[in-house]
């Protein structure tokens, strides 16, 4: 005699859908939001990166008003009161790198990799979230600091307006470029999975590296400066073309691929040493 056992079904937990649990890409993207919105050092950080071309911006364009005639060139072009983006690249390129390196010293990186087995996704899914939020902010704070800059400008009979040529490019270009860094920095974070790790060899590739390649004699060495990240990117957010620098739209190739090239790079070694 034998016993047959009727087929059993899954229990059904009420209120939870069929696919709740699925993990699609849009999910990984809003989880990536919930943990850059959630923490207050993130927002402080950013904050910071927009104020900085903002405050900077008073006393540049105060002082380029009240000197203008014995000012370079570069300082009394549109780009002159933007200044400030060397202080925000700074800002915004720690916050890439902690974006990604705090997971890995919170070891928070182990429970994200667990829920996202293919592992890139995660990758592309910050790097969607950290450069959307920098370029709208960090645009907006470019925009200011050139209305706020303009301001001392034309109480002294000076300044430009925003329709101005090459003001669009430089002052929306700004925006672009610290997001940019940013991303640059998150990819950095990857691939070191350190934050001094990261912040090190950020400011080592962004302000150190350029510096050397500038002093160092010989016009190989500026041939070889003008296309590195900081370089190629600066020459995207100058109203003036100098010596030795990209034309605008080609520095701003460069420096995209840069960070294409380091986003792949962190890609790479994401899947095969955490996969």
């Amino acid at each position: 005699m034998s016993t047959t056992t009727a087929p059993t079904r899954p229990a059904h937990t009420p209120g939870v859908s069929a696919g709740a649990g699925i993990v699609t890409f849009p999910r990984v993207v809003a989880s990536e939001w919930v943990k850059f919105r959630t923490l207050r050092s993130s927002w402080l950080t950013l904050l910071g990166a927009v104020l900085a071309p903002i405050l900077i911006a008073i006393p540049i364009g105060y002082n380029t008003g009240k000197n203008w005639g014995g000012l370079a060139p570069e300082d009394q072009a549109p780009s002159g009161v933007l200044q400030g983006y060397f202080l925000a690249q700074l800002l915004i390129g720690v916050l890439g790198v902690l974006f990604v390196s705090g997971e890995y010293s919170t070891g928070m990186i182990r429970s994200t990799l667990a829920a996202v087995p293919k592992r890139v996704p995660v990758l592309v899914a910050k790097a969607i979230v950290f450069g959307a939020l920098s370029a709208v902010a960090l645009t907006a704070a470019s925009v200011l600091a050139f209305l706020v800059g303009n301001v001392y400008l034309h109480a002294d009979g000076h300044g430009y307006s925003l329709t101005d040529a090459t003001v669009p490019r430089v002052v929306v270009g700004t925006g672009i470029y610290l997001a940019l860094v940013g991303l640059l920095g998150g990819a950095l974070g990857w691939i070191v999975r350190s934050t001094p790790g990261g912040i090190s060899a950020l400011v080592a590739i962004v302000i150190v590296i350029p510096t050397v390649f500038e002093i160092l004699p010989g016009t190989w060495a500026k041939d070889v400066g003008q296309v590195l990240p900081s370089s190629a990117g600066g020459s995207f957010v100058s109203s003036v073309h100098a010596a030795h620098t990209l034309p605008p739209w080609t520095g701003l190739g460069v420096m995209a691929l840069w960070v294409v090239g380091s986003l792949g790079v962190a890609a790479v070694l994401l899947k095969r040493r955490d996969g």
